[in-house]
């Protein structure tokens, strides 16, 4: 995945709070494997923590976080983006709100912008407080995707991930998938309380993979609104099967199998290896977010 070295990143769309302080609240996760694995097999790549009871009470967001920083002084251009991790995730949040910006309005929609919060160990949020163990996920009470980037590197170690810009994309990417979902009324879908492979909230994790990959067709002929030309001038057949991978390793079936030594389907939440891998492949083959309908 290469971008544009001459474009300019948009560093409002991030709030770097990374090294800050959370004040207030409680612990909301407990610590060791087993509250790993609760989390993992819960909310990995999901949708506020409120979702598991992680809420410390603290329903505010920290109004630290409304301040860039690291990467506000780091990340300007493509260039920076092709030689850094945090500024090559600022690029592809760019570029998926670019995408997701100008194919609403061609549908007749109006998109509204999600920042991402670059956090490390601890955040507060309006969907409750929560930790590094949870995985990245989406807000909706903000509006915010939360990441810290050590996950990353769990992506590849505890997952068996093999890892690579692109899956890291491919994360960020499903994450605006749950906003548009948000901004279309189908997120809601997802709040029934019911698990298992049929369930919907399975359906609403699978669209968000199909709509990253809807993303992913398109990004190397969406244009840059600063520039005209596309962010990303290129992504490898090499760089899907990246995407494709990450998806596979973060399958409930995949999950279950390494941590708790069985697979059970009434319990998932996100949908399996196989599932994931086709409904991202199914918005990445089309490029059409109409093709995307896993409710049916």
């Amino acid at each position: 995945m290469q971008f544009d070295d001459n474009a300019n990143l948009d560093t409002s769309e991030v709030k770097d709070v990374r090294g800050s302080r959370v004040p207030g609240g409680r612990a909301t996760i407990g610590g060791g494997i087993i509250g790993f694995v609760a989390l993992v097999l819960g909310l990995l790549f999901g949708v506020g923590p409120d979702q598991l009871g992680l809420s410390s009470g603290d329903q505010e967001p920290d109004p630290a976080a409304s301040s860039v920083t690291q990467v506000q002084q780091a990340c300007r251009t493509g260039q920076d983006a092709n030689a850094r991790e945090d500024c090559r995730l600022v690029a592809v949040v760019n570029s998926t709100q670019d995408f997701w910006r100008q194919e609403l309005t061609r549908r007749g929609g109006r998109y509204s912008p999600a920042s991402t919060v670059f956090f490390t160990g601890r955040v507060s949020t309006a969907c409750g407080a929560a930790t590094a163990a949870v995985g990245p996920f989406y807000c909706p009470g903000d509006r915010q995707v939360y990441l810290d980037l050590g996950f990353f590197d769990d992506l590849r170690t505890k997952f068996g991930a093999t890892g690579g810009p692109f899956a890291q994309a491919y994360v960020v990417a499903h994450e605006y998938g749950h906003h548009i979902q948000n901004l279309t009324g189908t997120l809601q879908r997802s709040q029934d309380g019911r698990q298992g492979a049929d369930s919907n909230a399975v359906k609403v994790e699978l669209q968000a993979d199909c709509y990253a990959g809807v993303w992913a067709r398109n990004a190397t002929r969406t244009p840059d609104e600063s520039t005209g030309r596309p962010l990303i001038t290129s992504l490898t057949d090499q760089d899907i099967k990246d995407g494709l991978d990450a998806a596979a390793a973060v399958g409930d079936d995949r999950i279950q199998e390494k941590f708790q030594g069985r697979v059970t389907p009434e319990s998932w939440t996100h949908g399996s290896a196989e599932q994931r891998q086709q409904w991202f492949y199914q918005g990445y083959r089309t490029g059409d977010m109409a093709q995307c309908n896993t409710f049916r």
